[in-house]
Order: C-alpha cells, then sequence, then structure tokens
C-alpha cells in the first residue's frame, strides 16, 4: 500500500505534537501494519483515505486513536536480562541499606508500555520477601498509551507473551490461567500501579524516586526533546536515586544534570551525587 508523502508528514506531525516522538524511517516502515486494524475498522482501503478523515477534524477520538496504533509497545518480562541482575545485584541491596530507617523504595517505570517490566521489577521483590518484611515497596508503571496502560492494570497477558523472558518455573508461581490467556496473581497486581502519563509532562512525585527505568523510549525524541524529558527524570529522582536507561541510550552529551555512576555500570544519578556520597560514606 502506497503512502503519499503529504500523509507520512501529517502523521509523523501528529505523534510528535502528542507523544514528542518522531516517526523516523525505521518506524514508517512499518505504517501499513500498525493501522491495519484501524483501517478495517473504518472499512477504509488506504491509509490517506484515513488521514483525509483526520484532517477534516470532524471526529476528534480518530486522532488519538491513530496515535495509538502508532506507538511502538515491544516488551518482554526481564527484557535484556542484564539490568534486572544489576538491580537485584547492587542497586537493590544498597538501597536497603541507605532506607533501613524509613523501610520504603519508590520506583517508577517510565513508558511501561503494557506492564512488563513493571511486573518483572514486582517479581524481584517478591521472589525475596524475606529481604523485605516491614517495608512500603511502591512501583508505578506510566505510559502515554492509554490502551497500554489499561492492559497493565487488567495484569492479561496471551500464551506468547507471558513465556517471552519468564521460565515456566516463574510462570507457574506469578501467573495463572484466565480467558485463554494468563494474568498475573493478585499478590502481584497489588503490589504495582499504573498511571497514563506524557514523559514530558511533570514527573510524579517529583524527587521521591529511588530508581526510574526509561529504557527504549528516549531514543524516538529529538535533541531538544531528549533533554526536556531528561530534565523531567531528574527532578523525579531522588537525591541519591538511580535512573536506568536502555542498551543504545546515555546521558552523555545529552544533559548536563544527570552522569554515569562509576561504580555502577549502567546506572545515572545527578550530577556530582556520587562524589557527594563518598564524603558521606
Amino acid at each position: 500500500m502506497e503512502i503519499s508523502d503529504s500523509s507520512g508528514r501529517i502523521l509523523a506531525g501528529l505523534l510528535e505534537a502528542q507523544t514528542g516522538q518522531q516517526l523516523t524511517m525505521s518506524r514508517r516502515w512499518r505504517l501499513e501494519t500498525a493501522l491495519s486494524s484501524l483501517l478495517r475498522e473504518r472499512k477504509l482501503s488506504s491509509i490517506d483515505e484515513l488521514i483525509t478523515i483526520l484532517v477534516m477534524g470532524r471526529e476528534p477520538s480518530l486522532a488519538t486513536k491513530v496515535v495509538e496504533a502508532l506507538l511502538n509497545n515491544e516488551t518482554y518480562f526481564f527484557r535484556d536480562r542484564t539490568p534486572f541482575d544489576l538491580l537485584a545485584r547492587a542497586a537493590l541491596p544498597e538501597l536497603a541499606r541507605r532506607r533501613a530507617q524509613s523501610k520504603r523504595l519508590r520506583i517508577w517505570s517510565a513508558g511501561c508500555s503494557t506492564g512488563q517490566e513493571t511486573y518483572s521489577l514486582a517479581m524481584l521483590f517478591a521472589e525475596k520477601p524475606e529481604d523485605w518484611v516491614g517495608w512500603t515497596i511502591d512501583i508505578l508503571g506510566t505510559d502515554v498509551s492509554t490502551t497500554a496502560v489499561q492492559r497493565a492494570r487488567d495484569g492479561s497477558y496471551s500464551q506468547f507473551e507471558v513465556q517471552r523472558g519468564l521460565g515456566i518455573q516463574q510462570m507457574i508461581r506469578w501467573f495463572e490461567e484466565a480467558g485463554g490467556g494468563w494474568r498475573a496473581v493478585e499478590p502481584l497486581r497489588r503490589n504495582v500501579r499504573f498511571q497514563v502519563h506524557n514523559l514530558l509532562e511533570a514527573a510524579p512525585h517529583p524527587g521521591e524516586f529511588d530508581i526510574i527505568l526509561c529504557r527504549n523510549v528516549l531514543l524516538y525524541l529529538n535533541d531538544t526533546t531528549r533533554a526536556k524529558a531528561f530534565d523531567r527524570l531528574s527532578t523525579a529522582l531522588a537525591e541519591d536515586g538511580w535512573l536506568m536507561l536502555g542498551a543504545g541510550e546515555t546521558v552523555i552529551g545529552q544533559t548536563r544534570s544527570l552522569e554515569a555512576d562509576r561504580d555502577y555500570r549502567g546506572l545515572y544519578r545527578h550530577a556530582g551525587a556520587t562524589a557527594d556520597l563518598r564524603k558521606s560514606a
């Protein structure tokens, strides 16, 4: 299906205006696939027809549906296992020591898609309950997609989805068969919460998050928008908190408010915080 340049520009502008994300060339090739369900629903034969209805402006909800379809919701449990190993081996034990008095941790999965990352975090704690007796663990998952957040809240996944990243024992322990698929068990679901949130908006709970995961999200933003997103993430991070990015993402050359942690490769923190913590240790 051929897509005119003008239609491509309109879609790119709509996506960036509502989410800050760019419709890069690597994503443009999948426009037909991404919008196919919407085309069938509307009984339309081409994306250009869809754009014509969109431009006429008679259906405000249509723009939201188009953006939802264009978002990349690729995710799976314990994606790129190494970051979760780093959290379990180093970051969480260190935070347990620092927060021993308050016994409270707050973690934000920013750009959580359909919730697999958020539930993966919950499993890290649920699999070592003896380490967290008496603690309050607040795990928040947010995404710009209303549809993705609704799915995350429900915690239901297909057989294919639940097998991606989970061993058989984890799958049986933390999920139960439901409606032809699998649903996260109630003890796991009650430890997480989800809300719709645009990363470019004011951060929830400023300065209170001990760990923020924002993985494979910033790569879709242009330089200016990415810098704004880093500012939002920085304001949300606790003074001695950590930010974790995706494998192909970095703060280097992107922001002055955050820097790599020299002790924990793959984690980032407020600029100057590492030295300050060493002095106070």
